[in-house]
């Protein structure tokens, strides 16, 4: 099955898509809701209401921006607009915007009369790589990451590289780190492709990303095995973020999964079989990309306390996925807290 006939389209050919969709005279869509954030609302729904006009049979709805936005008080705030707005099951919702809009605005939908119909338009890196591919929606519980959600795919998805100029630089980089992720678990070329990467020339890689993350969501939908292959680094760097979300040192999704990644990799090469050689040239890259930070013994009792909430543990065990080389991954693997405790010692 190509890229293609999994509903992701690129640039004008999704526009047209998205215009035929909206006469679609079989399953008519009654009303239609576009999703934004405070920042897309100025930068990025001005780009898609060049491309088709949509205003006349729209509602906007809009929220504050940021991670402490998406949770469930939220989801009633939009439902509620919704809900006055007079939403009902022949509705589609449009969520314009990044990581945070794909997955709270997927969520929304898939529950608001049992399910209505949405399609994304990730405007970030993070999110058209990543966040709003796979059919994962939900919302935080407190600072757990994602702990409520569910798996439901929208109709299709958009892809339009030009989102990318309304970026400042640090989302920019946040969002590579998925995709150095991308090459480090499933494929050794693209991680080599991403490190030589000088030019930021984003649409063949960002395109490659996104093929590699769609041939293991077709193979394992509801992530029951290989799918699990996509938390390498995220382990820990959930845990990061979530420990720092609500601190004067947060830091972004992307920065937390890198750092994730380079003490994973350490423990990759202490218990699968990671070469030193693998482990020291991802610390090397990554690390000089996203600095690690310091983390006392205290912070590091408080992280692990939280992976204990990670949702792929299983019978009480923290559920790590590790490197076995550069560009291919293990899955199920527990780790010790002793050993957890070792990789953040690796900081130089």
């Amino acid at each position: 099955m190509s890229l293609f006939e999994t509903n992701i389209f690129f640039n004008e050919e999704a526009y047209n898509k998205l215009k035929n969709y909206l006469l679609n005279e079989v399953y008519p869509i009654e009303n239609t809701f576009i999703l934004v954030d405070h920042c897309t609302y100025i930068h990025c729904l001005p780009i898609l209401l060049s491309h088709i006009n949509l205003l006349e049979r729209s509602n906007v709805i809009k929220i504050k921006s940021g991670e402490k936005e998406k949770n469930i008080y939220t989801c009633i705030k939009i439902w509620k607009d919704m809900e006055n707005l007079k939403a009902n099951r022949n509705s589609l919702m449009i969520n314009l915007g990044g990581g945070v809009i794909t997955d709270i605005g997927g969520f929304v939908a898939s529950v608001f009369k049992r399910g209505v119909r949405f399609i994304n338009i990730p405007t970030t890196l993070l999110g058209m790589v990543d966040a709003s591919i796979g059919g994962k929606t939900g919302v935080n519980l407190e600072s757990i990451k994602n702990e409520i959600g569910s798996f439901n795919p929208p109709e299709f998805l958009i892809i339009d590289p030009i989102f990318l100029k309304t970026l400042p630089e640090k989302e920019l980089i946040s969002g590579m780190a998925e995709m150095f992720k991308h090459g480090l678990i499933a494929d050794k070329n693209f991680w080599i492709d991403m490190k030589n990467n000088k030019n930021n020339k984003w649409d063949d890689l960002i395109y490659q990303s996104i093929l590699i993350k769609n041939k293991i969501v077709e193979k394992d939908p509801k992530e029951k095995g290989l799918r699990k292959i996509l938390n390498f680094g995220h382990t820990i760097g959930h845990a990061l973020e979530s420990y720092f979300m609500d601190s004067k040192k947060k830091i972004l999704h992307g920065i937390a999964i890198a750092m994730g990644m380079v003490y994973e990799s350490w423990i990759s090469h202490k218990i699968n079989g990671l070469s030193i050689e693998d482990y020291q040239e991802i610390k090397s890259i990554l690390s000089g990309m996203y600095p690690l930070k310091k983390i006392s013994d205290s912070e590091m009792d408080q992280i692990f306390s939280i992976m204990e909430h990670d949702k792929k543990n299983e019978m009480n065990k923290i559920q790590f996925s590790l490197l076995k080389e550069i560009g291919i991954c293990s899955y199920n693997c527990q780790v010790p807290y002793s050993l957890i405790k070792e990789s953040f010692l690796q900081r130089n």
